[in-house]
């Protein structure tokens, strides 16, 4: 019996003992098997896209290795087969996208999941539609709690999250959790904005979605804390010292340097410097893409320039304080300083991450400075680095020693040209999901038996993006996998 009060990492370490022990009979029987689905019937999916399930077919065909195929069948379409509920709002359309097993939508969770369906809007007008609906329901989560991280599919409720409901905050409506992430305001932009581009679509950018962008860069402003702490705060009873915030709820203190203070870090773990570095990246490309739309859709002048500034500051001030050097790394990208000179060399396997950093367009994959922290990441001098029997990739505090997240093997895949780096990360990949079809959120390096959280959708889809990206751009190394 557990005897004090729920969070999420308890709720999720007993399910993965629970996931861990199930999947052994499948493991053990999966030699045998025949690659038979493992999504729910067609009646049972929560969305059905004919162009997400032809894309399924026609790139399956292609996969060289059986095996691969069938892992990227069951991952692509995880998000639009369990996880959203498409319905509407004042006659618009409204998606909730919840994380798979936690019943409740992460602002960036629920923007990673459906990214790989969007080049696929042109062919599917309800996939259009059911995207749009995400983008309202995240303008009007941004707008009820900026500093929120999670929200409730009923954003009029009172009960957030069980592990959330003694927290020490100012709880609002709606929200699930309330700790404040800098990349829980930047995904719903990076969505809105490649929703734009790819359908030109300009329906889901009204008033109420301007007011969503101003707020987010007077969110960042707050945050950059130059005359107080700001209105923001948290506290949380919980043995995890990465569960809560100390100084009264304000977090360890930090120089105000002009770079964005953030709470917890993508993992949901506290911050232990606020200034956490691939996040403030994250935000700076996120206020170009603000001031892009509001230029070219809302024709706000003053409030696009106002974005602008807001990123050229922060980006003046990681150029000033985000690079460091390390004793065995060199001159690299540090994961998270304090601006008085103390810092943390380290990357978390959650993105935004050092390492994933091309990926969100927040630096050019041939950056120097960008390889040689590439390099750092994904050695043993990173302390959160595991290399094992099984495979060897980044983990984090979140889940502990020895627990390497499929994440940050896809991620290495995505951020290199590298044919045999990509190849050698299908094959992790393909030998640690445990013989379940599905990729988790962590793994022990040496016994992918032992894994937690069994239905973790972004994983799943973003696995698919990788078999995506790699059969448009690199079809040779699909071939040898």
């Amino acid at each position: 019996m557990h005897s004090g009060p729920l969070s999420r990492r308890t709720v999720l370490r007993t399910m993965a003992l629970t996931a861990g022990a199930s999947c052994l009979p499948a493991a053990a029987s999966f030699a045998e098997s025949s690659f038979e689905s493992k999504r729910p019937a067609p009646s049972a999916r929560k969305f059905r896209s004919k162009a997400v399930d032809a894309a399924i077919d026609a790139t399956a065909a292609k996969l060289r290795d059986p095996e691969l195929a069938w892992l990227f069948s069951n991952c692509l379409p995880n998000t639009l087969d369990t996880t959203v509920e498409f319905g509407s709002y004042e006659g618009k359309p409204d998606t909730v996208v919840v994380t798979g097993d936690i019943p409740a939508m992460w602002l960036r969770d629920s923007s990673a999941q459906v990214w790989p369906y969007l080049p696929f809007l042109a062919q599917d007008a309800d996939l259009a539609h059911l995207i749009e609906g995400v983008i309202r329901r995240q303008t009007r989560c941004i707008l009820a709690d900026p500093y929120a991280n999670a929200f409730m599919p009923d954003l009029a409720t009172r009960t957030p999250l069980e592990w959330s409901r003694d927290d020490k905050t100012q709880m609002h409506p709606g929200v699930g959790e309330r700790k404040w992430e800098v990349d829980s305001l930047c995904y719903p932009v990076r969505l809105a904005h490649r929703y734009w581009k790819e359908t030109r679509d300009t329906s889901p950018f009204d008033a109420r979605w301007a007011e969503a962008m101003h707020t987010i860069i007077e969110t960042f402003k707050t945050q950059q804390r130059k005359t107080s702490r700001g209105p923001y705060s948290f506290q949380r009873s919980s043995a995890a010292p990465t569960d809560t915030l100390s100084e009264d709820g304000f977090g360890n203190p930090a120089r105000p340097v002009g770079l964005i203070f953030s709470g917890f870090r993508p993992s949901d773990d506290a911050c232990a410097y606020p200034l956490n570095i691939p996040g403030n990246f994250f935000a700076v490309r996120t206020l170009l893409r603000i001031e892009e739309m509001l230029t070219e859709i809302a024709h706000d002048a003053t409030i696009a320039r106002s974005a602008r500034q807001l990123a050229d500051e922060v980006k003046a001030a990681l150029h000033a304080n985000a690079r460091l050097h390390h004793p065995t790394g060199g001159e690299v990208y540090a994961y998270e300083i304090d601006g008085f000179g103390n810092a943390i060399f380290m990357d978390d396997a959650n993105v935004p991450s050092l390492l994933a950093m091309p990926y969100l367009e927040s630096c050019n994959i041939d950056d120097a400075a960008y390889q040689a922290t590439r390099k750092f990441v994904l050695s043993d001098a990173n302390p959160y680095f595991f290399r094992g029997t099984a495979a060897e990739g980044i983990g984090g505090p979140h889940i502990g020693h020895d627990m390497i997240w499929p994440m940050s093997i896809i991620m290495r895949a995505l951020t290199t040209h590298d044919d045999r780096e990509q190849l050698q990360c299908l094959r992790w990949l393909k030998s640690t999901h445990a013989g379940t079809g599905f990729m988790h959120e962590s793994f022990n390096k040496d016994d992918p038996k032992k894994f937690t959280r069994s239905w973790f959708a972004w994983a799943n889809t973003l696995f698919g993006e990788l078999i995506l990206t790699l059969a448009k751009n690199s079809p040779g190394v699909l071939a040898q996998a």
